[in-house]
């Protein structure tokens, strides 16, 4: 079978990598990290979310994104320095406006079929990563962002997904801990969550009982497709290996991959944070809740992973490619802690940033490039634990058809 590279070693990158293998090709996973799945599928806010397929593309985010960048502490942070790719990638992030119903509707499909795949994939290979089928409970405080959710409503449901409105009181008696006045809510009963890291560096270790061949701590140096066929992967430790296709699944580095590949992929570096709060005594483990919650209004998700962990994750920061951790966009997720679980200690924390790949569209890349033997599977945003399931299964499809056909 032929040999096929795979760039990253993220969620996207591994799943991708064990679709391949399970379809009999030669694997070869490259990752500069020393372990898979360090960077963005580190410590995400946990969501298997297809009740949060709305792509951002709406003239309510727009609004609500420039009020936010004059308030201290908002969801969004935009760094007005010019930069020739941020402000490109924001002209066709308007443009992406057109297509926003449709777009919509296409992710709600795609996170449903990844859903069942990642089901499947943790049943067969026996992973263990926290996973919690409690549902995901949307709050709203205000009625006019409740009333945009209820237009969504009829898109998700479009798209195959029952997702209902609730009471507040529905909404405590669903998830008693939650505190604080409330309009109302959306549940989703079918949505989950799970502990990404845990998942990728399991089924990374799967990967390679399999066959894989894993070169970590490895930095790679350049890509170039041959006019005769196949791909060059140069590292600097081991310098040049020959493979028959590549499928680039490097999250934000993707663009200067495609670059290097002779074509264009417009990713931006969204960067998001969270805090992994530590419930360290029974007081702390019952006031935190089970149920996933999203507030919309704050753009922060929570998920419950496991007995003792309680992740909180949210914002949006247009700031490059910096993954420092400012405190400034860490003491909002405090603060909504101690706002809605005012008896859960938030003593001990560890806190994370890291970067979204992000398409102007929100739509993740499953694509072939323009040379043979070149694919894509990246620019997955907020969603990549959420569609890479799917998303890894369609390219391994697409290089089976692109590379039988090119035999």
């Amino acid at each position: 079978m032929p040999s096929i590279a795979v760039i990253g070693a993220g969620i996207t990158g591994v799943t991708t990598a064990y679709q391949l293998l399970n379809r009999g090709y030669d694997v070869t996973l490259f990752e500069r990290q020393r372990y898979a799945a360090m960077e963005t599928s580190y410590a995400n806010g946990g969501q298997l979310s297809a009740s949060n397929a709305e792509v951002w593309n709406h003239w309510s985010s727009i609004l609500k994104g420039i009020k936010w960048m004059v308030q201290p502490g908002a969801p969004l942070l935009l760094n007005p320095m010019p930069s020739f790719h941020k402000y490109a990638w924001m002209a066709e992030f308007l443009l992406g406006m057109r297509n926003y119903r449709e777009n919509t509707v296409a992710t709600v499909r795609l996170a449903l079929q990844a859903r069942d795949e990642l089901l499947r994939i943790a049943e067969v290979e026996g992973l263990d990563f926290a996973l919690e089928r409690r549902g995901i409970l949307h709050i709203y405080r205000q009625k006019q962002t409740y009333d945009h959710a209820l237009r969504v409503n009829e898109l998700l449901a479009e798209g195959g997904l029952e997702r209902r409105p609730i009471t507040p009181e529905e909404m405590h008696a669903i998830e008693p801990t939650v505190k604080g006045a409330l309009h109302g809510g959306f549940f989703t009963q079918s949505d989950m969550t799970g502990d990404i890291h845990e998942f990728t560096a399991q089924l990374e270790a799967v990967c390679e009982r399999k066959g894989m061949k894993a070169q970590f701590n490895s930095e790679i140096m350049g890509l170039k497709h041959l006019k005769g066929g196949g791909v060059v992967v140069r590292t600097a430790e081991d310098g040049d290996a020959r493979f028959d296709g590549v499928v680039v699944c490097s999250g934000v580095s993707s663009r200067g991959f495609a670059a290097q590949l002779g074509d264009r992929l417009n990713v931006y570096p969204v960067k998001g944070y969270s805090i992994t709060v530590n419930l360290r005594d029974e007081q702390d483990r019952a006031a935190a809740p089970w149920v996933s919650l999203l507030d919309d209004e704050t753009k922060i998700v929570a998920s419950r992973l496991g007995y003792d962990r309680f992740r909180v994750a949210g914002t949006a920061e247009i700031n490059g490619f910096s993954r420092d951790i400012r405190q400034s966009r860490i003491d909002p997720l405090l603060g909504w802690c101690q706002e809605l679980f005012p008896d859960m200690s938030t003593r001990s924390f560890v806190p994370w940033a890291g970067l979204r790949p992000m398409m102007p569209d929100m739509m993740p890349v499953v694509k072939a490039g323009r040379a043979p033997g070149v694919f894509y599977n990246t620019g997955h945003g907020h969603l990549g634990w959420t569609l890479s399931a799917a998303t890894s299964s369609l390219v391994a499809d697409l290089v089976g058809s692109r590379l039988a056909a090119a035999a």
